[in-house]
């Protein structure tokens, strides 16, 4: 049984893309609903975003922000005055036309983010310089009608949080917009062990009716980048489009500079192909929902069962502890706990508790450890916190081993089929090389990166000079 509970992950080098809809599966994380593209996010997966969310949601407020909640419904009329805006996402949109049987006067869209309603309501309630900046997030639901889906990554529904935000000033806005990004590269290095690269997008991958737009790209296992987090300045457009003014100091009207920034349920997928492997899910410890999970071996032998609940009562007000006391064998709930990704399993049988210790093994690396029974919190702990960093740094490494460097096309399209993963190219600005590039390889502009040295003087597509360090890649 235990064996078979293996066999049902495909192996993540012979296809990866049905080793992720195995780990998504098997491990409990979704289910499909009825509608195409859409999922069912099932306990263990949402308690994964629910320890995102608290993470993230507590830096949030920490950094000045608060919390609403806007209508669900978008009058068409609304969403139309942003040309550019809705111009980005007129393809995605899914539109209410009928209430109960009677046909709408007018379509209501199912919001795919909530940018307008917000331009509306500060339109309402901010009048001088004394009611900025407005630092407002929002954690809901969007839809967008996709073409292609899997779970996480890409789907008509998702979950997240989006923040908009007005300014007096464009250095307000801009030092908003890169907060928010470090916040959003935080979470991702601090709590879910995933290195970023931070960046800004070029004009042809910004945000629709945006300045400019910043992101943290992720790479994954198989070689692909992933964007992981976006912030945006929008400037003064929406405000000029929806009419958002203020009496500055000096008593003149002028409009707000605004930003915006989200972050998305895809993160978790992101999580599942930086550390998973042929086993499952392997998981952070800051955000798995049970970090250790007791095992009794022999339980039952008299006095296995007790000693093993009298560990998890000493655990559990400290940590997420859990105990499988079920009539399944213990190699069933080895392999169980291995495909969930729980990062430490605690084993305690007749032996063990002769020898007043317990048994340690890591999710990560396999490894086994016996600790003394007055040192398992301690020993537990400090393995937690080895475990979250061994993550990142073993991410990082791979993200390293897989970034090359190329100075023409021959080495770009070489390094593409032979290493994958983030190509560093110079690029000229011209948005047609930009284009081609994508043609001739399907690799896109991640980002063009803070503070990275340029490593050839000429555009790596048509030789002309360069302006721009970015990184490639095939991406999600």
């Amino acid at each position: 049984m235990a064996k078979q509970l293996v066999e049902q992950i495909t192996n993540m080098d012979e296809d990866f893309a049905q080793w992720y809809t195995d780990v998504v599966t098997k491990a409990e994380l979704i289910d499909y609903s009825s509608v195409r593209g859409s999922m069912i996010i099932r306990p263990y997966g949402y308690a994964i975003w629910e320890n995102i969310k608290a993470s993230l949601d507590q830096e949030i407020k920490d950094t000045g922000h608060e919390n609403v909640y806007m209508p669900l419904l978008i009058p068409e009329s609304l969403l139309q005055k942003e040309k550019d805006h809705i111009k980005g996402f007129a393809p995605e949109v899914a539109w209410v036309t009928h209430g109960g049987d009677e046909k709408l006067a007018e379509r209501l869209c199912i919001r795919p983010t909530s940018e307008v309603l917000f331009a509306e309501h500060y339109k309402n309630i901010i009048h001088s310089y004394r009611d900025l900046p407005k630092l407002y997030n929002q954690w809901s639901n969007v839809v967008r009608w996709e073409k292609t889906t899997r779970p996480f990554l890409r789907t008509l529904e998702f979950l997240w949080q989006e923040g908009h935000t007005c300014h007096e000033t464009e250095d307000e806005a801009q030092k908003e917009t890169l907060k928010m990004l470090d916040v959003y590269a935080d979470i991702c290095e601090r709590v879910l062990a995933i290195p970023v690269v931070k960046g800004k997008k070029t004009e042809k991958e910004k945000f629709a009716g945006a300045k400019s737009t910043y992101t943290i790209e992720s790479l994954m296992h198989d070689g692909k980048a992933l964007q992981s987090g976006t912030s945006h300045n929008f400037g003064t457009g929406f405000a000029e489009t929806f009419g958002i003014e203020f009496l500055n100091r000096e008593g003149k009207l002028e409009p707000v500079q605004q930003t915006s920034w989200g972050f998305t349920t895809r993160i978790i997928g992101a999580m599942i192909m930086v550390h998973g492997d042929d086993k499952g899910l392997v998981l952070p410890p800051a955000i798995a929902p049970i970090q250790v999970l007791i095992v009794p071996i022999a339980q039952h032998k008299e006095g296995v069962l007790d000693a093993a609940y009298e560990v998890h009562h000493s655990l559990q007000t400290s940590l997420r502890v859990s105990i499988d006391a079920s009539d399944k064998k213990p190699g069933w709930k080895f392999n169980e706990s291995e495909m969930k990704g729980i990062p430490i399993r605690l084993e305690i049988g007749p032996k063990d508790i002769e020898n007043e210790k317990v048994v340690l093994v890591r999710r990560d690396t396999g490894e086994k450890i016996d600790v003394k029974n007055h040192e398992i919190e301690t020993a537990i702990e400090r393995l937690l916190q080895k475990i979250q960093s061994s993550l990142y740094e073993k991410a990082l490494e791979h993200r390293l081993t897989k970034t090359t460097v190329a100075v023409n096309m021959d080495e770009f399209k070489d390094n593409l089929i032979q290493v994958g993963g983030f190509i560093k190219a110079m690029w000229c600005g011209d948005q047609a090389c930009e284009d081609q590039i994508k043609d001739q390889t399907q690799a896109t502009s991640r980002c063009i990166p803070f503070e990275e040295k340029g490593i050839s003087v000429t555009c790596v597509y048509c030789g002309r000079a360069a302006k721009e360090l970015v990184y490639w890649a095939k991406a999600y």
